[in-house]
């Protein structure tokens, strides 16, 4: 049986992505689906408008045949760590291939510009480092030092979302020379980051901007997504009480910032370079989430650095809990979700071949790495009522989410 993989989010699935799927098994020629999927919270920093369980369903019913979660020390990192992540969890479980969107939807573009990138890096390092010292954000240094080694062509666009991660994939599959092939799909007609949406083609940014705005889901907006997904963004609602959003987790991180002092706050990983005295400061003046970013952000600072930042400080990870993800060579575990009957079978074939545990539920194992994971799950369910809380974090020790076809 041969598998292609999927690095996603899912927040929420929408006809974007069942398009990015049907293109995958076309273009891999694979009849194993596997999405490795950031947990609660999400690469941006953010979280996930409903729970990892219920966007598994909705995946699982549109073609995926396996979802596996990327572990929390990976999911809310910087595109180079979060690449790490999800392609070694990919690597683990034997897929053959690795598929993505981009804006040119050509691989050779990618494989061209990471064989530039490895004859330049000496260069891409300086001028990234020079850039970083006179204070300018991390992605514009980037984009710089990109453009100075030659990097800046229109379908190889590095300041497109899309085209930064995928770069990142690339890099890990060939960096460590691992048996799978970096294929890519031409995004269709929404971006990334859309603010509003038309027809039935979407970004999952202009659905959730939506969908917080009304907190309803009106037809025009279900015509975005499939029944599933409305089927699971209206049972998660009904049975929480919320969608996820920032601002519900306003007041516990007001709380955490307030009661903890500077060098607490200073060991926390993304809180850097004195930041934690402008936290501080600022926690007293802001009167929303939105107000308080606004406060912190600087050209350095940029929105998605410090939404990262928060979630840290909201899961309590230091610095120091995220050394064993940045220097260990793989991941230490996969963590499995959910799976079809087909992907029952491909598992049952390949899991003695896997160098790592495969873990179903947070139950079996005493990985440090695990513990981020208990940490993000209570940080997750907290805007939820007591007995809520306890009814969504019991389904960390339930089995994986089977779904037949």
């Amino acid at each position: 049986m041969k598998a292609c993989g999927l690095i996603v989010e899912y927040n929420p699935f929408h006809n974007g992505h069942a398009y990015h799927i049907q293109e995958s098994k076309k273009t891999s020629g694979a009849n194993c689906m596997i999405a490795v999927m950031s947990g609660n919270f999400l690469q941006r920093g953010e979280p996930a408008i409903i729970d990892k369980f219920y966007r598994t369903r909705a995946a699982l019913s549109a073609g995926i045949d396996i979802v596996l979660e990327l572990p929390y020390a990976y999911a809310v990192q910087s595109s180079d760590l979060f690449a790490k992540g999800s392609v070694h969890t990919l690597n683990e479980v034997g897929v053959s291939s690795i598929c993505f969107g981009s804006e040119s939807g050509d691989e050779s573009h990618f494989i061209e510009g990471y064989q530039l990138y490895t004859i330049r890096e000496k260069v891409f390092k300086k001028i990234l480092k020079e850039q970083l010292a006179k204070g300018t954000s991390f992605p514009e240094a980037s984009r710089i030092a990109y453009q100075e080694i030659g990097l800046a062509a229109s379908e190889m666009d590095l300041t497109r979302p899309n085209n930064i991660l995928g770069f990142s994939y690339v890099k890990a599959i060939l960096n460590n020379n691992l048996p799978i092939d970096p294929l890519t799909i031409k995004r269709t007609k929404s971006n990334y980051h859309d603010q509003s949406f038309s027809g039935s083609i979407a970004s999952a940014t202009s659905i959730r901007k939506e969908l917080l705005a009304e907190g309803t889901i009106n037809p025009d907006l279900a015509d975005t997504m499939p029944a599933e997904t409305v089927s699971q963004l209206k049972s998660y609602k009904q049975r929480s009480g919320v969608w996820h959003a920032w601002e519900l987790y306003f007041p516990i991180l007001k709380y955490r910032v307030k009661t903890m002092s500077a060098n607490e706050l200073a060991a926390i990983h993304g809180v850097d370079e004195g930041l934690e005295n402008r936290i501080k400061k600022t926690a007293d003046e802001a009167n929303s989430f939105t107000d308080w970013v606004g406060r912190i952000k600087t050209k350095r600072y940029t929105w998605t650095r410090l939404q990262r930042m928060f979630v840290h400080i909201l899961t309590n990870t230091k610095k120091t809990d995220l050394e064993a993800a940045k220097n260990n060579p793989s991941v230490s575990f996969v963590r499995l979700l959910g799976m079809t009957e087909t992907g029952q079978s491909y598992l049952s074939s390949q899991k003695k071949k896997m160098n790592v545990p495969l873990i179903s539920n947070l139950n079996k194992s005493t990985s440090p790495m695990l513990y981020m994971e208990e940490r993000a799950t209570n940080a997750y369910y907290s805007v939820l009522e007591n007995d809520m809380q306890k009814t969504f974090h019991d389904r960390e020790l339930e089995p994986p989410v089977i779904f037949n076809t």
